[in-house]
């Protein structure tokens, strides 16, 4: 990873932060994308030590806000002559039905149209960087996902796991639709399930989904462990050629027949077009 640039959003804390502090252990820059200046500024601390005189650096936005997102997008691909690897592995979990800024249902704006959105800010500056690569954290929860196109917004019924698991459907098949159109550009496009991992997801769920999930890290792996293919993705020589595919630890497996639809990977790519275009 010498002399590589990573971008990544979550990169503040849990699995996010293991990576970029690995990622930089290998020589990559890293560029943060974070919602908090003090966490931000926190890793970026850390970042300077693992790798000094690299000028790590940290763009501030709020990715439930597609306008945001777009920005801090543009800022990057203005200030990044080139960007190697673009980690997508910022998420949440709501208890409550909650709208974002551009009254989408929370859950499906900064877990699937933040991803689409930078990632779209960012598709050039890929293009332009040989043997780039894109890496969106999912997670096997898609397998409880139901992706709905009459109501994507979770309005007739509202439940925030399933919101969660149909966000996360919306990855990986973001990911296969992008790895069909990257075909040939040199990009690669590939996601992952990182396991269940006792970090700070699920800290401001609200609700049952708060009280809860402290207890179930219990039986949750350590961000180390989460982080790790993560890591894999974006540095190993021998996945340079690989897009398109759903991994878990460290090797590509079969996601959900849902996660498999091309059909419904292209339908959510107009959706989600459309969707940003009004934004």
């Amino acid at each position: 990873m010498q002399g590589q640039v990573v971008v990544i959003t979550g990169g503040t804390s849990g699995i996010g932060a293991v990576a970029a502090e690995a990622l930089a252990a290998q020589g990559a820059r890293i560029v943060l994308i974070a919602r908090d200046q003090a966490r931000g500024r926190e890793v970026l601390d850390r970042l300077s030590v693992i790798r000094p005189g690299a000028s790590h650096g940290v763009h501030l936005a709020d990715l439930s806000s597609i306008a945001e997102t777009r920005r801090v997008g543009a800022e990057i691909a203005a200030a990044e002559p080139r960007i190697d690897v673009l980690i997508n592995n910022a998420g949440a979990l709501f208890s409550r039905r909650r709208l974002s800024p551009d009254g989408l249902e929370m859950t499906f704006a900064v877990n699937h149209m933040a991803y689409f959105v930078l990632t779209e800010a960012l598709r050039e500056r890929l293009i332009a960087t040989p043997h780039a690569r894109i890496v969106s954290t999912a997670s096997n929860a898609h397998s409880a996902g139901r992706l709905n196109f009459e109501d994507l917004q979770s309005t007739r019924r509202y439940s925030g796991f399933t919101a969660y698991g149909t966000s996360k459907l919306c990855n990986i098949l973001f990911t296969r639709e992008l790895a069909r159109r990257l075909k040939g550009s040199g990009v690669t496009a590939n996601c992952l399930h990182p396991g269940f991992v006792a970090t700070r997801f699920g800290a401001e769920s609200g609700g049952l989904v708060q009280a809860t999930i402290p207890l179930a890290k219990l039986f949750a792996v350590t961000p180390q462990q989460g982080a790790d293919t993560i890591i894999h993705l974006a540095s190993s020589p021998q996945l340079a050629e690989m897009t398109g595919l759903y991994f878990y630890k460290r090797r590509p497996i079969a996601p959900s027949r849902a996660a498999q639809d091309d059909a419904a990977a292209a339908r959510l790519w107009a959706a989600s077009e459309a969707i940003a275009a009004t934004a």
